[in-house]
């Protein structure tokens, strides 16, 4: 009888880290949520989480991780594997793959924390059926995932499309942005700090009448657009903690119908409800999509045999790691 192939995955945040280990079916056997704080500290709680979870179930056939970024995705690159120029302080040119190998001799993968949670939306949430399609994530920072032919796209690097620059919302031309590398860049103008720089307190506090919600609808608005343009893909999917109040969605819809202004007939005649979504695969979708990765790493195919049991079986309850 062939031994189980055990899975394990990370999801990498700037917040947290969340680890888990799931069998061959996708059901999660251990999990741990990690607090982001300096890489030595951070990494090292998650070797040993993976070391305790291997004793208790047996080794790993893979692990992979989805990580905040930038990184360092191209298998040439002499700093391949790592977080590269990145805004969280402390973790710039942190080699991720290089650490978890010096305890785990498995096939590895590395990619994006937002292609993470797209795999995960493809497989369980607004995503499924779908063969292209962006999921982008609004709040610390600002990344865009992409899904083309139903598989992470990459190219040269990963994409970074929250640092495009885009014509200034009315009324917004004073603010200088927050992006420490481009000043009013995307990712500088409508992310959660530069909501707090701009506005005097977070996006949750903002009440909903607030002119600050029509700004920001503007220019996630403006990046849909570009996306449109650029990808055509079947469906924008946003989430993130700036995506929050429940009208968020329906304003973007409502710009980006505007933007698009009539061009092109098969973009003309996109039902925007549908076209730009809200995700559903839940909180524990990153991590659902890095041991998805995990799994296409021993199978070479995606577990959609995981549409019933995994989600049952997701990270809804995690023990924590001080």
């Amino acid at each position: 009888m062939a031994e189980p192939k055990l899975l394990g995955g990370v999801e990498a945040g700037g917040t947290k880290f969340l680890c888990g280990v799931a069998n061959e079916d996708g059901v999660v056997l251990d999990q741990v949520r990690i607090p982001t704080t300096t890489p030595a500290a951070t990494l090292s709680a998650a070797s040993a989480f993976f070391a305790k979870a291997q004793a208790r179930h047996g080794a790993l056939a893979a692990l992979s991780i989805g990580s905040f970024g930038p990184l360092s995705l191209r298998a040439t690159a002499p700093d391949y594997g790592s977080i590269t120029s990145t805004p969280k302080v402390g973790w710039s040119q942190i080699d991720l793959l290089g650490h978890f190998a010096q305890t785990l001799d498995v096939p590895m993968a590395l990619d994006t924390d937002v292609n993470c949670a797209a795999v995960g939306e493809l497989l369980f949430g607004s995503g499924r059926g779908l063969d292209t399609f962006c999921y982008v994530t609004v709040g610390t920072g600002i990344g865009v995932g992409l899904l083309v032919g139903g598989v992470p796209h990459g190219g040269a690097n990963h994409p970074e499309a929250g640092h495009i620059r885009l014509p200034r919302a009315l009324g917004d031309q004073a603010f200088d942005g927050i992006c420490p590398f481009h000043g009013d860049c995307l990712e500088g103008l409508a992310s959660g700090p530069a909501i707090r720089a701009r506005w005097g307190m977070p996006a949750e506090e903002l009440p909903p009448e607030h002119p600050a919600w029509g700004v920001i609808a503007e220019y996630i608005a403006g990046l849909c657009a570009s996306l449109t343009y650029i990808v055509r893909p079947d469906r924008i999917i946003i989430g993130g903690g700036v995506m929050q109040p429940i009208d968020m969605h329906a304003r973007v819809r409502t710009a980006l119908h505007k933007q698009l202004g009539g061009y092109d007939s098969s973009i003309a005649e996109l039902d925007m409800d549908a076209y730009v979504a809200a995700p559903t695969a839940g909180d524990s979708a990153g991590l659902t999509g890095a041991l998805a990765i995990a799994h296409r790493l021993v199978t070479r195919q995606w577990p959609m045999h995981w549409a019933i049991g995994a989600q049952q079986n997701s990270v809804s309850t995690l023990s924590k790691v001080s």
